[in-house]
């Protein structure tokens, strides 16, 4: 196998939810980050992985290309910027193509590690898990710092980032955690918009069958009354929020 030997979960040859258009979406393994209403769990471990070269993965988005032109290829995860080189490389190859990239990160890691990675995609999906650091310690485990260094780093690149925010009842969904986000981001010129994530429990199961404690299973899931909600808020500061 030629190219930089890393290790994913999956891929989605059609994602529709993951950036802009139609895109192939790799899932690398892998996460330092434990959040309580993380839907994929089996993500979190590297060891739990498939070995793949990054020569293998573009070979096989290549057979795509005709339906992900007006789209891309995102990295996601588990968190892709905890394989720095493995990512680095294929999206090397892809930009060599012309296709769009985008890495979904929840900024795990420290700028200094993947400065390199993040020049090289076209756009990141950088999930913002809560702007407050005591409650981003309490939901992930670490603190937001690495995911913020990020976002000023984007910022004074000029590098495109759409925010990805989980809306968990009892946290982040809230009337005053909401403001204080969205009185955050609204003079970051590089955001394009916040995309709401309503919490949903459609990965309780694999949180039983890794025999991992799910902490949430009370929890219910928001409704469309509170994304309406959350929506408004970030109008309210000018920013554009679905």
């Amino acid at each position: 196998m030629g190219g930089v030997i890393g290790r994913i979960h999956s891929v989605e040859t059609f994602g529709a939810v993951d950036g802009p258009g139609i895109r192939y979406v790799v899932f690398f393994q892998g996460c330092p980050l434990r959040c309580i209403f993380c839907h994929n769990p089996d993500t979190w471990h590297f060891s739990r992985g498939r070995e793949i070269s990054s020569e293998e993965i573009f070979n096989d988005i290549k057979k795509y290309k005709n339906f992900i032109k007006r789209g891309g290829v995102t990295l996601s995860g588990g968190e892709p910027l905890m394989q720095p080189r493995f990512a680095e490389d294929i999206l090397k190859r892809c930009r060599r193509e012309g296709i769009h990239t985008a890495i979904d990160t929840g900024g795990g890691i420290p700028l200094r590690h993947v400065r390199q990675v993040i020049d090289l995609a076209d756009m990141l999906l950088l999930d913002i898990k809560a702007v407050d650091e005591k409650m981003c310690i309490e939901i992930t485990g670490k603190s937001n710092k690495n995911a913020l260094d990020i976002l000023d780093y984007c910022e004074s690149t000029g590098k495109p980032v759409i925010i990805r925010h989980v809306l968990l009842p009892r946290y982040t969904l809230n009337s005053e955690e909401l403001h204080k986000l969205a009185q955050y981001l609204k003079n970051y010129k590089c955001v394009e918009r916040t995309e709401f994530l309503p919490f949903h429990k459609m990965g309780e199961y694999k949180w039983k069958a890794l025999g991992e404690e799910y902490r949430l299973k009370d929890t219910k899931e928001p409704d469309r009354e509170d994304v309406r909600q959350a929506v408004e808020i970030f109008a309210s500061y000018g920013l554009n929020a679905i």
